[in-house]
């Protein structure tokens, strides 16, 4: 038994796959982040082209 946990303990078969999941986590969240802040700057612009059309006086066109 002794002997089967200082294996188990030594083992790093999985170590890789789990650093691999770790970082695709970390990427995920930056990319979704990232398309978040994209959406209302994209929004933004959007809305702006919509006033300019209502109204093509406004100075901000």
């Amino acid at each position: 038994m002794k002997s089967f946990l200082k294996n188990l303990w030594n083992d790093e078969s999985g170590a890789s796959a789990a650093e691999y999941a770790l970082i695709l986590a970390v990427i995920g969240s930056v990319i979704a982040i990232a398309a978040l802040g994209l959406a209302e700057s994209i929004g933004g612009a959007m809305d702006n082209a919509s006033a300019c059309i209502d109204a093509p006086s406004n100075s901000t066109c």
